[in-house]
């Protein structure tokens, strides 16, 4: 059952007060709408992606508390958490793709708005990147197509690297087609690839280990793993690996590189659309929205540890150099 992170009680009228989509015709309400937001990691990991969403919703014109209340959720019990929302006729529901296709399955009346890392098309949220219809729109941050450049990123750092191992989650959504892109950019340029999964704690200690037996000279983290960001980044530090990754965020807990889209922006946007829904827009007339914010970071602590020299190149195209 998923645990609940700063849930706010709801207002005694709302079972019969609160607005559901559409929303002409409700403003004399007097009820505060609610949005269910729904993370299906755990986000005390992932604080500024709320901050960012609450930022969206205030560019929006909505200030939690004040015109807005959202109810927050985290972990893999979706399913009945939106159902439990739906009962009491929450207005909105915002939520990763886990939780965005609970909620899609589950009603085609509410508005939902998404923030995935996948095609929105491909996974079934929605029909149509322009046209969405229906009750669901969101924003996409494509992570997967990246996948060639953050490699290009680390051959880069390490020219001399015979072998890079890639650590991926297999049970994680994204993961063949990650590989698949990363498969593609080294046959072209002749790299050999160790391909390792980490789905645990003891598996991810055991590719380091194999990684290290194999010679491997640098490493490219897909995604699905922040949660264990922390013993990745402290594994590659001890057998002395320089690492990329697909978020800022391993960056500034202390890992090497990082090459993607802003997690943070995208939240944001979802907080925009949020605040346009909840004033009477319909979600289906919402384009899905594509990253336009990439971010390559360094951390030049990281690397001196691992004693290495970062290319004058890289730290010219990086977003962020943390020293």
């Amino acid at each position: 059952m998923a645990s609940y992170l700063g849930r706010r009680k709801f207002l005694a009228t709302l079972g019969g007060a609160a607005a559901a989509w559409p929303l002409a015709g409700r403003a004399q309400q007097t009820a505060m709408p609610v949005v269910g937001f729904f993370y299906s990691g755990t986000l005390t990991d992932v604080p500024h992606f709320v901050a960012a969403f609450r930022q969206g919703l205030k560019e929006a014109g909505f200030i939690e508390g004040q015109n807005v209340a959202i109810e927050f959720h985290s972990g893999r019990g979706s399913p009945p958490l939106v159902a439990d929302l739906l009962r009491r006729q929450v207005a909105l529901i915002v939520g990763n793709t886990p939780s965005a296709l609970a909620a899609k399955a589950a009603t085609t009346t509410v508005p939902i708005v998404f923030a995935t890392g996948f095609d929105p098309v491909r996974n079934g949220l929605v029909t149509n990147l322009n046209r969405p219809g229906g009750n669901v729109t969101g924003v996409s941050f494509m992570s997967v197509e990246l996948a060639a450049k953050q490699l290009a990123f680390l051959r880069e750092l390490r020219p001399g690297a015979a072998r890079i191992a890639v650590l991926v989650d297999p049970k994680f959504p994204t993961t063949e087609r990650f590989l698949s892109e990363v498969r593609v950019a080294a046959s072209a340029v002749g790299q050999q690839l160790i391909v390792l999964d980490g789905s645990s704690a003891r598996e991810i200690e055991t590719a380091f280990v194999t990684l290290v037996q194999r010679g491997a000279g640098a490493l490219h983290v897909g995604g699905g793993m922040l949660s264990q960001r922390e013993r990745i980044i402290a594994l590659a530090a001890r057998h002395g690996i320089p690492a990329i990754y697909v978020l800022r965020e391993y960056v500034t807990a202390g890992g090497l590189m990082s090459y993607g889209t802003s997690m943070s922006d995208a939240y944001r946007q979802a907080g925009i659309y949020a605040g346009r829904i909840l004033k009477g827009e319909k979600p289906g007339d919402l384009p899905v929205m594509l990253p336009t914010k990439f971010e390559f970071a360094i951390n030049l602590k990281t690397a001196k540890a691992l004693g290495l020299e970062i290319p004058e190149r890289l730290l010219a195209l990086a977003d962020e150099v943390i020293e």
